[in-house]
């Protein structure tokens, strides 16, 4: 039976807008994650709050950087990248990499993780994956790439965000 419940409590369903679709979703909870590559002269990256499994076999994984993206050009050309997923203290590395006009490498340590794309210090998990496939997706790409390479640290919690802001998960470690 269909909770009728939901309609009277929350009222007529809203135009799906910029301003109501970035409000209603961002009532879901998520990481957030920097995108890095490596193109021979200079380490390259963005900020990345949609990323997710796609598949285990094969193994791919999916990320949608903006069109607007100065970054994403340059990491798409170099193919291989890494998914930094950020640690619930790595909120300032989240805003640094998220500015335009900086150097978003300034004071953020790093080493190259085996396919030569950054891997940052003190995150959550890296994945190491080349660019499969790219799908035009409104005013995003939906980009979806092999994973190649993966490594986690158990000890660390999430860097998490929701309805516009930053926190981390209170619920216990799990393994």
């Amino acid at each position: 039976m269909p909770d009728t419940g939901t309609r009277a409590h929350g009222g007529q369903l809203l135009t799906p807008l910029g301003p109501e679709m970035r409000r209603v979703l961002g009532h879901f909870c998520t990481g957030v994650a920097i995108i890095t590559a490596h193109d021979g002269r200079r380490p390259l990256g963005f900020t990345c709050q949609s990323v997710t499994s796609v598949s285990l076999d094969p193994p791919y994984i999916s990320f949608c950087p903006a069109n607007t993206s100065s970054s994403w050009p340059l990491i798409r050309e170099v193919g291989a990248l890494c998914v930094n997923i950020l640690s619930e203290h790595q909120q300032a590395v989240c805003a640094q990499f998220a500015t335009r006009g900086i150097d978003i490498f300034a004071g953020v340590s790093w080493v190259p993780g085996g396919n030569g794309a950054p891997a940052l210090q003190g995150t959550l998990a890296s994945v190491e994956a080349d660019v499969e496939y790219e799908h035009a997706a409104g005013d995003h790409t939906i980009v979806v790439a092999r994973v190649t390479g993966l490594r986690a640290h158990a000890d660390r919690g999430p860097l998490l965000f929701y309805r516009g802001g930053y926190g981390g998960f209170d619920g216990g470690r799990h393994a």
